[in-house]
């Protein structure tokens, strides 16, 4: 079993940046991959990047790429999105989830456990 409390959502600027972190509890924290997922009003959830269980691979959204870094540290149980240049069309719900396997993986249906959420609204 692993719970996830997501935090450092807020509102900024178009530009600007966030960092956003998730807290794990569960002593198999150290062995999922993980993901960071968001889901605007009226869309799908999408992902948004994954990492495997040691941080050795990452896997990004195009949308994603070259403005956001996932990294953790499984002895602080932590996961991070360091969100850059952020856009209005980034304003959303981002999720942390835990999946049941230790590589990194996009599949939404990988992931066993999810946290509550945290808003990121981006302003123009």
């Amino acid at each position: 079993q692993v719970q996830l409390v997501e935090s450092g959502g807020g509102l900024v600027q178009a530009g600007g940046s966030l960092r956003l972190s998730c807290a794990a509890s569960g002593r198999t924290f150290s062995t999922p991959g993980m993901g960071w997922f968001r889901q605007a009003p009226g869309k799908e959830r999408e992902s948004v990047a994954t990492i495997s269980w040691n941080g050795g691979s990452t896997y990004y959204a195009d949308s994603a790429k070259g403005r956001f870094t996932i990294s953790r540290d499984n002895a602080e149980n932590t996961v991070w999105l360091q969100l850059n240049s952020l856009k209005p069309e980034d304003t959303a719900v981002y999720y942390c989830a835990a999946a049941s396997v230790p590589w990194a993986t996009m599949d939404h249906a990988r992931y066993t456990y999810w946290g509550q959420g945290t808003q990121v609204t981006v302003s123009s």
